[in-house]
Parts: structure tokens; C-alpha cells; sequence
């Protein structure tokens, strides 16, 4: 009778192969592992311990290896050479001292009644019996309230870590009694480099590229990056392509959503919605190119404010590297913050669209039409001095700022030509300022409100009592409830708006009442008047349930002056 064949051993995720086994090997938590190091040399352990962080960043297998530190033979040590079986036992989770309860699924106070009645025993194995609770911001408010004391003078050989994607709904009683450390996401860098050498330890080749790809999927988390990893691998059969993770992931080749970028940008939707159908029948979601894209958007920001952001991060490819610094140089700061607002509203839409490529296109279009639109301030230009409306303003696909004045901005024809007739009509620059148009207070509001500035107008109406308002000097009082600063940011501003120097001063007391108030007192008035009226008070007799609400000015038609007949009319 033939033997029988050896059981070939159950395959372990590399999540599971590759967790750490002591403190060496926990990458990215080098504050957590400094602070254990000094904290078990000097004796200085704590009786509780509170991990947190976004999921897979290593709470759970940093809980198992403070347990192992806490018993290593002969004493608590964050050096641990040698694995010996109880060692083993603990990371395994399937020590008798270690006991790992998971909150979610043990919510209840009868569940902490049995850790507060077992912590008297001492252990049986181990030095130190560990409780190890998972999840722990899922226990009720009464299970967090029967653990407080326990927690806060535990026998001295028991000891507790805690760990918590949400530190928000732990109690601050429970946080006070435990030292916390917050273990941080990890860079895509770092994860490149993790991932690659588990890959050559695979015997697996992988393409730089690809590593990108999984490192940027993984968001921080090493746990999602190598759940990743290790599909790609069985997907490429030991060989990890690029291509081949990218259709895994529903991703599309960065320099496809470079292209698509540079479509938008250039005010070109039809160049821009043939790329994105390109894409999409490339296996593309459209969702996930829209978010592509705005990776790109804020990838480009970064550039044009912090110059050497291309050298910091390796997780870019080349084509991000050397495109994205071409359009930072390019690109102002305002029409990328228009273009990454747009795509988050967009992005929203398109997840929750009934039909994701139709609104994904929408989108787009959008974009594109919008890159045309000069900034408010040149808006408003064209508007005074009767140039061409926004719609009719040539595409500026790729603005440019070069140190001001005229150049600030590369507008079309129709908008350049706007702001001359403006330089022509004034004789100044065409960024020449406005004259003071205002000679009291009342005006002075009227004057803000026209700029738009909603707050500042709010502001002078609630909090100013004026005294003198002339061209050059504005003399107030403040109410006590007025914003730090006002008088400044009023003096600030009017000089931007007028190009001269407006003195605005502040006395400590006199001024007449804010215009809020004397609007609402003139209101009362004006309502108590017409209840007392007569004729309003047979109205009201006449509808019974009737009440007067507001009082306001009747509006008179405006007045026709006939036309002069002309010469030949005569």
C-alpha cells in the first residue's frame, strides 16, 4: 500500500508572511519604537498603552510585540534576538497570558466584568498577562465606565493595549489612564521600497512603475498595499507589469491623464472627451479618471508653490516630474484652485450619476469652457468699459503670471482690447484704481457692498458708529463686539480700491448708532405708526387674524422724459 503524499502546507498571505517579528522590522514608526526603547531601559513602562491609526498601519502586530517585549526572557526588552516558544506563541495569538478580545463583537459590560474578575489571577506561563482589545472605541459607554478603575490601578502583573481606528469615540477618562501613540500613514515612498524587497523575496519581478501604482493604491496603509501586491503577483504569474496592475485596478497609464489634463487646460472639449473615451474603452472608470486627475491638479499646485516637491517625492514617474513642472510654470494659482473645485464637485457626481460617463463628460466640458473665463477683476473691467461679455472672451488655456501689471494675465483679443479702451478712457494704466466715490457713511457701506466684500459690509453695519467720513479720513467708534482689526482692514482695503491712502481712526467713545440699529429703530417706528393708523387699523378689523409684518416705502414709477425731436423731424 502506497504512502501517502505530504500535505502541502496552507499558503500565507504576504500580510500575514511578512509581519514583523520585533521592533526592527516595524517600518515608518520610528517615534513609537524610540519612545519603548527609553521607556523598558529605564523601567519606565506604562500600565496602559492606546494605539491608533488608519487601518493597516500596524496596531495590532505592534500590541502582539509590546506583549512579547513585556515577557522576553530575562526581562522586559525591546531587543529580542532569540525567538523562543513563547515568543512564538504571541504572535501567533495563541498564548494562555496574551488574551486578545476583539470590542466589536464584546461591546457589552458582562464582557469587561470577566477581564475585571480574571486580572487577579496571576498568569501561568508568561511574567506578565496581557490584554490585548482591538477596536476598542466599540465598547459601550457602560463596559468603558466598569473598566475605568481597573485600568487605572491594575495589579502589577497585568498590563493593557488598546487599538483604535476612531481615538474620537474613546472616552477621555479611558485616554487620560493610557499612553497613546499615534502610529502615522506611511509614505509612498517608503512602501516602494517595502514592497519591492518582499517582491524579490517572492522571486517575483515587478516593474518600477507597478510599484508606484500599488504603493500610491495602498493610501499609508502596508496591510492594503500588500493584499495588492499579492494579487498582482498571482495575476501576472511572478511577473508584476505595469499594464497589468493598472487594468487591475481600474487605473489608466499617468501620461494618458497627463494628456487629458493638458486637453482641458487648453479649452479643447472635443480633444478632452475623445481621451476620456480612449480611456474608458481602455477599462478605465470614470470616476477613478476624474480623481486621477485631480491627483494631478494638486500634484501641479504643489510644484508651482514648493519648487523642489518634484525631488521629494519618488513615488512620481518622470512624465509627472517633467509635465507637471511645465505646467506649474504655466499655470496660476487661481485656475488650478477653480480646476480642483470643480473636479471635486464633479467627482461627487459622477459616483452617484445613473450613467458615470455622461456626467464624467459633463464634467470636462465644463472644465474646458471654464478655463476661458478671465478673473473676476478683469470681469469687471470688460463690464465698465462695455467690452466683449465672458462668453465671447477668447480661450487663456495657459495663464502666466510675469511680475504684474498688463502681463499678469494672457487674455484674448476681445479682453485686451476691453482693458485698453479702459487705459484710453481713464489715461492710466489698465490696473489704474478708482476714485473715492462715497461722502458719508451710508455711502461708504454702499461703496463696500459694491465691491462684494459680504463680510466687511456686514461688519461696518453691526459694529461701526460713524462720526466723520470724508475723502481722505474716516473718523468711528467701535462697538465692544467689533472684530479686532477692523479699522485696519477698512483702511487696507480702501486704499486698493481707490489707489490712495484713506485715514481711518477710532475714537474710544461719541458716534452715532450703527446703521443696523438705526435701520431697526426707524423700522419699529415706522411699524408702530402704521398700526396706530386708522385707516391700516379698519384693514385689519375687516381680517380678522391679519397682522402687519413690515412697512416700506411705496416705489414711484420712474419718471419719462419725452424726446427732443430732431432736425429733420422739425
Amino acid at each position: 500500500m502506497a504512502s501517502p503524499e505530504p500535505a502541502t502546507p496552507a499558503y500565507r498571505v504576504l500580510a500575514r508572511k511578512y509581519r514583523p517579528t520585533d521592533f526592527s522590522a516595524l517600518i515608518g514608526q520610528e517615534a513609537l519604537v524610540r519612545t519603548l526603547t527609553n521607556a523598558f531601559a529605564t523601567g519606565r513602562v506604562a500600565q496602559a498603552y492606546m494605539l491608533t491609526g488608519v487601518r493597516g498601519v500596524g496596531k495590532t502586530t505592534t500590541a502582539r510585540l509590546i506583549a512579547r517585549a513585556l515577557n522576553y526572557p530575562p526581562g522586559p526588552s525591546i531587543d529580542m534576538p532569540d525567538m523562543t516558544a513563547q515568543c512564538e506563541a504571541i504572535l501567533e495569538s495563541r498564548h494562555i497570558d496574551v488574551i486578545e478580545m476583539d470590542a466589536a463583537s464584546n461591546t457589552g459590560v458582562d464582557n469587561m466584568r470577566e477581564i475585571i474578575d480574571s486580572v487577579r489571577y496571576a498568569p501561568v506561563q508568561a511574567r506578565t498577562k496581557v490584554y490585548i482589545i482591538d477596536e476598542v472605541h466599540m465598547l459601550s459607554k457602560s463596559a468603558f465606565n466598569a473598566l475605568l478603575k481597573t485600568l487605572e490601578e491594575p495589579p502589577p502583573h497585568v498590563k493593557f493595549i488598546f487599538a483604535t481606528t476612531e481615538i474620537r469615540k474613546v472616552p477621555v477618562t479611558i485616554l487620560s489612564r493610557c499612553q497613546r501613540f499615534d502610529l502615522k500613514r506611511l509614505d509612498a515612498t517608503l512602501l516602494m521600497q517595502h514592497y519591492g524587497r518582499i517582491a524579490r523575496l517572492e522571486n517575483a519581478e515587478i516593474e518600477d512603475e507597478a510599484l508606484r501604482m500599488i504603493a500610491r493604491a495602498a493610501e499609508g496603509s502596508v496591510r492594503d498595499g500588500l493584499s495588492l501586491l499579492d494579487q498582482a503577483i498571482a495575476y501576472g504569474d511572478g511577473k508584476v507589469k505595469a499594464d497589468d496592475v493598472a487594468g487591475m485596478l481600474g487605473l489608466i497609464d499617468r501620461s494618458r491623464v497627463i494628456e487629458l489634463f493638458d486637453a482641458v487646460m487648453a479649452g479643447d472639449p472635443p480633444r478632452a472627451l475623445k481621451e476620456l473615451a480612449l480611456q474608458f474603452d481602455g477599462g478605465g472608470d470614470p470616476e477613478t479618471i476624474l480623481t486621477d486627475m485631480a491627483d494631478f491638479v494638486h500634484w501641479v499646485t504643489r510644484l508651482r508653490l514648493v519648487k523642489d516637491s518634484a525631488m521629494m517625492d519618488g513615488s512620481r514617474t518622470e512624465a509627472e516630474k517633467t509635465r507637471g513642472s511645465e505646467f506649474a510654470a504655466r499655470l496660476t494659482v487661481p485656475v488650478l484652485s477653480r480646476a480642483w473645485q470643480m473636479l471635486l464637485k464633479g467627482i461627487q457626481e459622477t459616483a452617484s450619476a445613473s450613467n458615470p460617463m455622461q456626467a464624467a463628460e459633463m464634467v470636462l466640458i465644463r472644465l474646458a469652457h471654464a478655463v476661458d473665463m478671465p478673473p473676476a477683476d478683469d470681469l469687471a473691467r470688460i463690464a465698465k468699459s462695455g467690452g466683449a461679455a465672458p462668453g465671447n472672451v477668447k480661450p487663456m488655456p495657459l495663464r502666466s503670471e510675469n511680475g504684474g501689471g498688463a502681463q499678469a494675465v494672457s487674455a484674448g483679443p476681445a479682453l485686451a482690447a476691453a482693458l485698453a479702451r479702459e487705459s484710453q478712457q481713464q489715461g492710466t494704466a489698465p490696473h489704474a484704481r478708482e476714485p473715492v466715490a462715497f461722502s458719508d457713511f451710508a455711502g461708504l457701506v454702499k461703496y463696500v457692498g459694491e465691491r462684494r466684500d459680504v463680510k466687511l459690509k456686514g461688519e461696518l453695519e453691526r459694529f461701526v458708529r460713524p462720526i466723520t467720513v470724508t475723502e481722505t479720513r474716516i473718523e468711528i467708534a467701535l462697538e465692544k463686539e467689533a472684530p479686532a482689526g477692523l479699522s485696519n482692514e477698512l483702511m487696507r482695503k480702501l486704499e486698493a480700491w481707490t489707489g490712495r491712502r484713506v485715514l481711518v481712526t477710532v475714537a474710544r467713545e461719541g458716534g452715532a448708532e450703527p446703521l443696523l440699529k438705526q435701520r431697526r429703530s426707524a423700522e419699529a417706528i415706522a411699524l408702530q405708526e402704521a398700526r396706530a393708523n386708522p385707516a391700516v387699523q379698519a384693514i385689519l378689523k375687516s381680517f380678522p387674524g391679519a397682522e402687519i409684518i413690515s412697512v416700506r416705502e411705496p416705489q414711484l414709477p420712474p419718471t419719462v422724459t419725452p424726446e427732443e425731436p430732431d432736425e429733420e423731424s422739425r
